[in-house]
């Protein structure tokens, strides 16, 4: 009789029992320019978000329709004629759910219904949030950990970094629009990182991220990879690492969170 062998580094997928919550702001806070943090209070009972690249879904709705929780039926949320919001994804950055709080980093871009949202909104400001209705659970079993992205998957990249233990090691390369928006983590593990900057040139017209990859010695032994932001960044960096950098496929999660010129996309791989 033979056993089939585990994968100890396999990611683990886990469900989560799901629900809205109707959250108010308490406070904002601007962490880099362009990069605004919002504190939220309300039920968080039951929350849960194992994952460090988990995500929420943001409801926005139509302007003149106050937020709120709608009855789920059987063919989803029961909106009203002309009161149904726009949903976008975000990454849980922190929360306590004995304290009733979560904290979520918008980046302030383009005119989106997010963006218009977290540009305008304050202290007392309301928005309902779903989920996450499953979590992606990274094992603390490789070598080390390759993370790699833009602005937008900030939030993620940063949230594995404070997460990851004192026997770790991450190498990360972070685009953003210049050194005012870098940001600084506090890690126990060992943190290679890297930022480069547009400088002006539009978000998902570069291929900054890839070319320092290409440039860098990486450590030796197996590694996990996360790589999220634009599609076509996110796809080009995936291909490298498999076809060139020896990179195993299934230790590889490309997260494409937009693609350039089209509202509302995301593509994971």
């Amino acid at each position: 009789m033979t056993t089939e062998s585990i994968d100890l580094r396999a990611p683990q997928r886990i469900r989560h029992e799901t629900r809205q919550r109707l959250l108010t702001v308490t406070a904002v806070t601007d962490v880099t320019p362009r990069m605004r943090r919002f504190t939220f209070t309300g039920d968080m009972q039951g929350f849960a978000s194992p994952g460090h690249a988990d995500h929420i879904k943001a409801f926005f709705f139509p302007a003149g329709v106050e937020p709120k929780l709608v009855r789920i039926g059987p063919n989803g949320a029961e909106y009203a004629p002309g009161e149904r919001p726009e949903m976008r994804d975000y990454t849980p950055r922190y929360w306590d759910v004995e304290k009733g709080t979560i904290e979520l980093d918008f980046v302030l871009h383009g005119d989106g219904p997010a963006s218009t949202w977290a540009a305008n909104a304050a202290v007392g400001s309301k928005l309902v949030i779903g989920g996450p209705r499953g979590s992606v659970v990274v094992p603390m079993a490789y070598d080390w950990y390759l993370l790699a992205g833009d602005e937008t998957a900030l939030p993620a990249i940063g949230r594995r970094i404070e997460e990851l233990p004192a026997d770790a090691h991450a190498v990360a390369v972070i685009e953003v629009e210049n050194a005012a928006e870098e940001q600084q983590f506090r890690t126990a593990a060992a943190l290679d990182l890297h930022y480069v900057h547009r400088n002006g040139r539009p978000a998902g017209t570069t291929t900054l991220v890839l070319d320092r990859l290409r440039s860098l010695d990486f450590p030796s032994g197996d590694a996990y990879a996360y790589i999220a932001g634009e599609v076509t960044m996110a796809q080009a960096i995936r291909a490298h690492l498999a076809d060139h950098r020896g990179f195993r496929p299934d230790y590889i999660k490309a997260a494409g969170y937009w693609r350039l010129g089209v509202a509302d996309a995301h593509e994971d791989h």
